[in-house]
């Protein structure tokens, strides 16, 4: 039997471990609390968040300007410049670079576009060995799992697994748990393999189209050791990424870290001008469906996304379902805004409460409740909603729409949970009464409450 690709079934494999959704969740919130703490000690954080708003409106409003500067100013640099039009383009550019250099092994630091593209896989394919060089990305590469987060892509991963892991993959002795003492075994192991590397690829975190560089922020230094050992060193970044100039920049990462984990900024923060002496440096320059979302003026602000990670720090669905919930690389509120149309089971935009904390914590206010929910309302045009839903909510649709027939419905409602076991009740409360109590239903509703007491308040007037 083929396991459900719907959310809901995948969050409930998740759930079955309590502890490890527990400190899944505390881990995940402390992240928020550090992020909070950051934001307060800057004054002017909120004027931030507007200008970077602003600042990426403008650049995807004047995107191919700014993308034909980049791609001037970088050959100008001496930069080789290509375009892909979607992931299976990117990846045959990727191996005919590495090809031509005759590359049997790559080194490659954190980047989102090249999962989204599964650069990793077709590169095996072609006998071209990848080492993924970021801690956490090394961590699951040796677990055969993709990231489950797009900061810290192991965080489901306990530190006894890791030391198992190692083990058995690094040869730490065996019980070795310490996490200082783990880093450093990854750390010996992946010097190796740097020292060993035909080339280097990294992610890109910004573009600077007047100056054509690239930035690229992490807090290992992986991705400077990549890129300045090996003589050939490539670039992915999506469209998306490219922004004006270097005082952008300086906005964007203001914001950047201290969003994502409460840093004041990542440990190293590199701005790649131009290949080393004797080297050669490729930026590909990748769409994939990046103009589709631009298309709607709505999901258009989803590409505002700085990949801070601060919204699936902050989800209750995501800190509680895990990232391998979702069907998309991406997971968590920004995975559901720019991935929906990729969704084949149509479930990951209910993947959500659209309690609006992550449209609150995001640094450059991108509104992902409202673009959840429009996704929600093009699935209902397009009649592509899960069955279950296309179902039942025309008929709620009809109980909102009726004052009487909705009063009638809730207070029904109300006399079930208190007359009937709450056994009874649950299996028609759907997969969120599996995992909680049902409250205490009160006697009558507030509307109810307020007018008998605003009519007591009268009289004793």
């Amino acid at each position: 039997m083929t396991q459900s690709k719907n959310h809901a079934d995948k969050a409930t494999i998740f759930c079955r471990d309590e502890n490890r959704v527990d400190w899944h969740n505390k881990a995940l919130w402390t992240l928020r609390e550090k992020r909070d703490r950051a934001a307060a000690s800057v004054p002017e954080w909120e004027d931030l968040r507007q200008l970077g708003s602003e600042l990426k409106l403008h650049t995807l409003a004047n995107l191919s300007h700014y993308l034909v500067e980049f791609e001037k100013n970088c050959q100008a640099n001496g930069i080789h410049v290509h375009w892909a039009k979607d992931a299976a383009e990117h990846n045959q550019i990727a191996l005919s670079i590495l090809a031509k250099h005759q590359v049997k092994k790559l080194v490659k630091s954190k980047s989102m576009l090249t999962e989204e593209c599964h650069l990793n896989p077709y590169l095996e394919k072609h006998g071209i060995e990848v080492i993924d060089t970021d801690l956490g990305e090394r961590i699951i590469q040796l677990n055969n799992q993709p990231p489950s987060h797009i900061v810290v892509p192991a965080i489901h991963m306990k530190k006894e697994e890791v030391g198992d892991l190692f083990h058995e993959k690094l040869h730490t002795p065996k019980g070795e748990s310490d996490p200082t003492r783990l880093t450093r075994a990854a750390r010996a192991h992946l010097r190796e393999q740097f020292l060993s590397a035909d080339a280097a690829m990294t992610g890109v975190n910004m573009a600077i189209a007047d100056i054509g560089a690239v930035v690229v922020c992490t807090n290992e230094g992986n991705a400077d050791m990549g890129a300045n050992l090996p003589k050939l060193q490539l670039h992915s970044m999506g469209i998306d990424k490219v922004i004006p100039s270097a005082d952008s920049a300086m906005v964007l990462m203001r914001m950047l870290a201290r969003n994502a984990t409460g840093q004041p900024s990542t440990t190293y923060s590199s701005f790649y001008k131009g290949a080393k002496p004797g080297g050669e440096m490729h930026v590909i320059i990748v769409d994939n469906g990046r103009s589709d979302i631009m298309q709607d003026k709505i999901l258009a602000e989803s590409l505002k996304c700085i990949r801070c990670g601060g919204c699936l720090n902050t989800c209750p669905v995501y800190r509680r379902s895990g990232g391998y919930s979702y069907n998309y690389t991406i997971p968590g509120p920004i995975g559901i805004a720019v991935g929906a149309k990729h969704d084949e089971t149509n479930s990951i935009p209910w993947a959500c409460t659209l309690c609006g904390s992550c449209s609150y914590v995001c640094p450059t206010k991108v509104p992902l409740d409202k673009i959840i929910a429009h996704h929600r309302r093009l699935k209902a045009q397009q009649r592509t909603l899960p069955f279950g839903k296309s179902s039942y909510m025309p008929l709620v649709g009809k109980l909102m729409s009726s004052p009487t027939a909705f009063n009638c419905a809730m207070g029904s409602a109300r006399i079930a949970l208190r007359v009937l076991p709450h056994s009874l009740i649950k299996p028609f409360s759907g997969a969120w009464g599996k995992y909680r109590e049902l409250p205490v239903a009160p006697k009558s509703s507030f509307d109810t409450w307020y007018k008998q007491n605003k009519a007591n308040k009268s009289e004793a007037k």
